[in-house]
């Protein structure tokens, strides 16, 4: 807005504060303002600019008065390119913030802001008005000495924090150009003016091997070591298994059962046996009793509840508890007697659970398998595997068996199985990967999958129904706003979907994504189908699981590694045990708001930490590989380029400045690039090959450039006369 308009909004504000100012309409204004007639449209617009500003506002009666602007507060999240959006505790749809709205927030500031454009279909426009409180108070990112000056500059690594940092002399903690650096903000800046800072940390330096993760496990302030109050407890309290912890729980150390997991996994909390009775199985479910080892409101609980989940990064996992419990007493180990809570359930032929029982349990795990181990036994037929674990494979067929009825009948209802391959990086001792490559699952881990959502779900409608304070994960219906751009875009390959009155089934995004199962366009899809979801979370109340096509879900199966699988093992305890009066359930109505509410902020954390992690790998890994020509399929597509994602699942993009032949526009509407003079077009979906031309550890992009099949073929003709 130019500077004249601008002028005219102060007058008239002012005329607003104004104490012998009377609400009036609009003629009466104008000619209070003296605007001669033919002006008035331009007085209109800036009436209208101001209350969309919550400055003033047009009473019922039709008449201008100041304020009336409903201030409203959230939690600000940026986005790199400089918008952002308040999410509001409770409400589904989060509101648009433009870059020219934003007040000087950062990504995490608490903020009360006004709504200035109301939406039915898309999001709500507002304006931030007033930082209430700052979300980020340290910053990690490259320090860097201004030559010939007593100060330097931090650059940070999110590129949510747009701003330099400036570091006088004295408070840069002996750091030198090129350190990796933890900086307390003592000043956020403000017009022409840069934030300041103090170095409190030197991590590294930037080309150290180790440098770069810890930057990000600083950058997301995750907690890495345990007080000495916190390890000392865990030793106390991890003492063998004896007479007295198994009194009053069923002995289940004749029941045959194993723990199915990766090769190296060490806290394995969860074991299984499967039985057949009659037509039924029996299907055991035994999950280490944390809570044995973990009281309540004990210092071990309370480190626990702080770090939320344990935080699996690409070269290190940061766990929840102490290694003396994760990996020992309360890990499943073969051959040894543990502590369980373990949920039996008898399941007809047709995939019903038509009995269960949740009861505390002593088990002793007969053999620890690995998800490759049952997939050469079930998969592979591999005879040699086959023998060493003769005495198992008939309860691994029988649970391959099960699986397939319980996978049929949640197909049945509706359950999304996004089913994707993940990163698998190979690293070498100095943390730099070897090898990446997509992580698909296979009959073994879909047999632990399948037992534990069953066993999730029992549990979770077993209390719902007992009327009883719980933990349950829930995951609403995805954005209508969403759906809608996802069915727009799946039409431009000849796809549909049936969208009832703003709603969407789970069953239509299931029979999309068998459709274009074995297609060149599944992946980006199904990606595109999951990037339209909702983000799942904890909640004392149940909403049911939108993704699941469950009325009823929970996390009960792994509370080694996650606080509300820990907080709903001792419900269930103090439930089994006779001592859930008024005054305790009085207590959990009371806690689990905030318990459910931050294990869902650090289960964010955690994700976002391990996905940084892995694209900066990814970066690593191409930096290594500039100059070679992949085979990939165009991934998603902007006015500034188009993304290609790689088999081994590496995404980078091509920008338009990297595409000389022609001037590339791009048509939103048919997702597709057109070149002006050459008519060339790509589109979503298409295979292409691309040259490695450029990384950036710092930003963790990658840069692709198109290469021509006349290109590609001269290269293969010099790799071949090369190895001749």
């Amino acid at each position: 807005m130019d500077k004249t308009v601008e002028k005219r909004k102060k007058v008239i504000y002012d005329l607003f504060c104004d104490e012998l100012y009377t609400p009036m309409k609009f003629k009466e204004l104008a000619v209070l303002l003296q605007v001669p007639k033919e002006q008035r449209d331009d007085l209109k617009k800036v009436l209208e600019e101001l209350e969309r500003e919550g400055k003033i506002s047009l009473s019922k009666r039709g008449k201008y008065v100041k304020g009336g602007a409903k201030k409203l507060v959230g939690v600000y999240r940026a986005n790199i390119r400089g918008f952002g959006f308040v999410e509001r505790e409770g409400q589904p749809a989060d509101v648009f913030i433009g870059e020219e709205h934003t007040g000087g927030a950062l990504d995490g500031d608490t903020v009360e802001f006004a709504i200035i454009k109301e939406a039915a279909e898309k999001k709500s426009e507002g304006k931030i008005m007033k930082i209430l409180s700052r979300g980020m108070t340290k910053v990690v990112g490259y320090y860097q000495i201004t030559q010939g000056k007593n100060y330097g500059f931090v650059l940070p690594d999110s590129q949510k924090f747009g701003k330099d940092i400036f570091i006088p002399a004295e408070k840069s903690k002996g750091a030198v150009t090129g350190h990796k650096v933890v900086v307390e903000l003592t000043s956020y800046g403000g017009e022409g003016k840069k934030p300041e800072g103090r170095i409190t940390e030197i991590i590294g330096h930037v080309n150290d091997p180790g440098t770069d993760i810890m930057s990000i496990v600083k950058g997301y302030d995750l907690p890495v070591e345990f007080a000495e109050k916190v390890l000392k407890q865990a030793e106390r309290v991890s003492k063998p298994v004896s007479e007295a912890d198994m009194a009053g729980r069923r002995d289940l150390r004749d029941v045959r059962m194993v723990t199915i997991d990766g090769e190296d996994a060490k806290d394995l909390d969860d074991a299984v046996s499967v039985a057949r009775k009659g037509e039924d199985y029996i299907l055991g479910v035994h999950i280490a009793d944390v809570t044995n080892y973990v009281q309540e409101n004990s210092a071990l609980d309370r480190e626990a509840r702080e770090r939320g989940t344990s935080v699996y990064l690409v070269d290190r996992v940061i766990p929840m508890l102490p290694h003396t419990l994760s990996n020992g007493i309360c890990s499943l180990n073969a051959g040894e007697d543990r502590l369980a809570l373990s949920c039996i359930m008898t399941v007809d032929p047709k995939g019903n659970v038509v009995d269960h029982e949740i009861i505390e349990t002593v088990v002793h795990v007969d053999r620890r398998m690995t998800y490759t181990s049952v997939k050469k036994i079930l998969e592979d037929y591999d005879e040699e595997e086959r023998e060493l674990y003769r005495e198992f494979v008939p309860m691994f067929e029988c649970m391959q068996e099960l699986s397939g009825l319980l996978r049929e009948k949640r197909r049945q209802r509706g359950s999304i199985d996004f089913d994707f391959p993940e990163t698998k990086l190979v690293l070498d001792e100095e943390g730099r990967p070897l090898e990446i490559k997509p992580y698909d699952r296979n009959v073994a881990t879909k047999i632990i999958e399948d037992f534990m959502l069953l066993a999730n779900e029992t549990v979770a409608q077993d209390y719902y129904w007992q009327e009883l304070p719980f933990v349950y994960r829930t995951h609403d219906a995805p954005d209508d706003e969403k759906i809608k751009a996802l069915a727009a875009f799946i039409n431009n390959f000849g796809y549909s979907m049936h969208i009832g009155v703003n709603e969407v089934r789970p069953k239509e995004i299931q029979k999309l994504l068998c459709r274009v199962e074995g297609t060149p366009e599944e992946a980006l899809i199904g990606r595109l189908a999951l990037r339209s979801m909702r983000q799942a979370r904890y909640a004392p109340q149940n909403s049911g699981h939108f993704g699941l096509a469950a009325a009823y879900y929970t996390h009960f199966t792994s509370p080694i590694r996650r606080y509300p699988d820990l907080q709903i093992h001792r419900i269930i305890k103090d439930n089994l045990r006779g001592r859930m009066d008024e005054e305790k359930i009085e207590h959990y109505h009371a806690i689990l708001e905030e318990v459910t509410k931050h294990s869902s902020e650090t289960e964010r954390r955690a994700d976002e930490a391990e996905r940084e992690t892995i694209k900066l790998k990814k970066v690593e890994y191409m930096q290594e590989r500039i100059g070679e020509v992949f085979e990939g399929v165009i991934s998603g597509m902007t006015k500034w380029g188009m993304y290609v994602e790689l088999p081994n699942t590496i995404e980078g993009l091509v920008h338009v400045t990297n595409m000389p032949d022609d001037h590339y526009d791009y048509d939103e509407n048919r997702y597709e690039m057109a070149g002006e003079r050459t008519g060339k077009v790509y589109k979503l979906g298409q295979k292409v090959w691309v040259r490695v031309i450029d990384t950036n550890r710092m930003m963790r992009t990658i840069d692709f450039e198109i290469v021509s099949e006349g290109e590609r073929e001269d290269g293969e003709d010099e790799r071949q006369a090369d190895s001749q």
